[in-house]
């Protein structure tokens, strides 16, 4: 292979690039994690970690991916032959629906063309109906990572309190957490699944699970057999900041020094540094003529930007070209919108300029694609860009 030289440019909504003050980090030389040094990291992170999901309740963080922290927070939460309420809005919310018939949980999976969010007005409608309580929790994937699709978790909960339901809440935000406006607390969820790898920018190998009381409730008499994942095991080492079984020592270093990040930035300037980049990068996208997935403008995600292509096929080949050509990883359609669509990832650690030479590279790769498109969509960005930083 020839060297490249400069920067990949690692532009998927996932893993996200990793800054090099958590990579140094986690080059931390490993500690014992039964001594006084880790007591003191657990207890930074443990309590860091409910600021970063604003709940005063517990986090509970596993060495794991974002598909051990779901299992997690079904099997805790839920019995064998419950009922729960998903929506079909992506790729992920798919998985996690597959995952939990596995268990023998019964979805009432309510299908989308996955070009919108979770409907509020639906759930409503559900659990009114549902006069004999059987809907036992309702799972919604806050973003999307496939779609670009942001769901209104804050209406979502207010449609559970109008239905005068007692299901429980559950939320994944595997790509929002750290890059998106999510309240754990204020907005009455019961059970928030996180991971690693996205808006904390860390690699991957954390999973969270954010629970509320009612949940930890269920959680002590729920059906499921379990041990690794149990919550109570968890929380009991918690409790004194240790832990039952050896954790990811280094990538605690690393959490560590990323929540002290997002918290110097100050979380809601990276809310707001997250939206600007979107918006930015949705003016490229019209300029271009192209089409975004999401069809509804409260629902675009500030994290990603899932494009269409043309002839609805080809996103593949020229997500090709622009690796060889630029460097520069783009995310790719998954699911049923495979090929048919690229994703364009702007979230974690990136500034104006790099989010410049992501659309740079888009621009560019369209044009050797030989991508029927308008010219001028790096400059539309750039002339918002400009206008906000004013």
């Amino acid at each position: 292979m020839s060297f490249k030289s400069g920067r990949h440019f690692l532009q998927i909504p996932g893993p996200t690039n990793v800054p090099d003050r958590v990579l140094h980090a986690i080059g931390h030389p490993t500690i014992d994690h039964r001594g006084p040094d880790f007591h003191k990291l657990s207890e930074e992170v443990l309590l860091g970690s409910r600021r970063i999901f604003k709940t005063s309740g517990p986090v509970i963080i596993f060495p794991t991916s974002g598909t051990g922290a779901w299992e997690a927070g079904l099997i805790n939460s839920l019995s064998p032959g419950d009922k729960v309420l998903m929506f079909e809005t992506g790729h992920f919310a798919t998985l996690w629906c597959t995952m939990a018939r596995k268990f023998g949980i019964e979805v009432d999976f309510v299908p989308t063309n996955w070009r919108h969010g979770a409907d509020p007005q639906i759930v409503e409608e559900k659990l009114k109906a549902d006069t004999e309580k059987t809907i036992k929790s309702v799972n919604i994937v806050h973003n999307e990572t496939s779609t670009g699709v942001t769901s209104r978790i804050a209406e979502i909960r207010q449609a559970i309190d109008n239905a005068g339901h007692p299901a429980l809440l559950m939320v994944d935000t595997i790509s929002s957490l750290g890059s998106v406006d999510y309240r754990h607390e204020e907005w009455g969820v019961d059970v928030t699944v996180g991971c690693s790898q996205k808006g904390l920018m860390l690699p991957p190998g954390l999973g969270f699970n954010a629970v509320s009381e009612k949940a930890l409730e269920a959680s002590k008499h729920n059906g499921f057999n379990r041990h690794f994942w149990d919550w109570n095991d968890m929380l009991k080492a918690n409790a004194n900041y240790w832990y039952p079984s050896t954790p990811a020592t280094n990538l605690l270093f690393g959490l560590r020094e990323a929540i002290q990040m997002l918290e110097e930035e100050g979380l809601d300037n990276v809310f707001v540094r997250h939206a600007r980049f979107a918006e930015a990068t949705r003016r490229a996208v019209r300029t271009w003529g192209l089409e975004i997935l999401c069809e509804e403008p409260k629902e675009y995600s500030p994290v990603l930007t899932t494009v269409m292509m043309p002839g609805d096929k080809g996103a593949d080949a020229f997500r090709k070209v622009v690796l060889n050509a630029f460097d520069m990883s783009l995310g790719s359609g998954l699911g049923k919108v495979a090929d048919k669509v690229f994703r364009i990832g702007h979230l974690g650690d990136l500034n104006d300029l790099t989010l410049l030479g992501t659309l740079a590279g888009v621009e560019m790769g369209l044009e050797l694609a030989g991508v029927a498109h308008e010219k001028g969509g790096v400059q539309a960005a750039m002339s918002y860009l400009s206008d906000k930083a004013k």
